[in-house]
């Protein structure tokens, strides 16, 4: 009140401006909280689109995802683990597989992947590379 007083200015027109001051920050809040949920939308949409359904069914041939290999993995060792078998998909992204001695155990659907093999390869043959015949 005292700084109204000491700088002459009318408490009226300071009394509208503020008014208006707060509208229009109340205009820019509202304007903040729709331009976060277009942000968001935009967001989801983009990780939307770059992620790749697994459609897993029982009888399917994956591989398993050792995640606490981080420690000391060896040079060349590799992290996946299998062949292993379906043996049922459960609901909520969990897969019952089927180990080499037949026990059965129950994994989250992130740590597998189909195994893409060719079913006249034997798991133990090995592979030879011919060169092509001289011209």
């Amino acid at each position: 009140m005292w700084t109204t007083k000491l700088l002459n200015l009318d408490i009226k027109t300071a009394q509208e401006k503020r008014v208006m001051d707060l509208h229009e920050l109340d205009e820019i809040r509202l304007e903040a909280y729709d331009n976060s949920i277009i942000y968001k939308e935009r967001t989801k949409f983009f990780h939307d689109k770059k992620i790749r359904h697994k459609y897993l069914k029982a009888g399917d041939k994956v591989l398993l995802f050792n995640s606490k290999l981080w420690l000391f993995p060896g040079k060349h060792k590799s992290r996946w683990s299998g062949p292993f078998e379906i043996k049922k998909v459960l609901p909520y992204g969990a897969v019952t597989l089927l180990g080499k001695d037949e026990t059965e155990f129950t994994v989250n659907a992130q740590r597998v992947k189909k195994y893409m093999a060719n079913e006249n390869t034997e798991v133990g043959s090995s592979l030879r590379l011919v060169d092509p015949a001289p011209v």
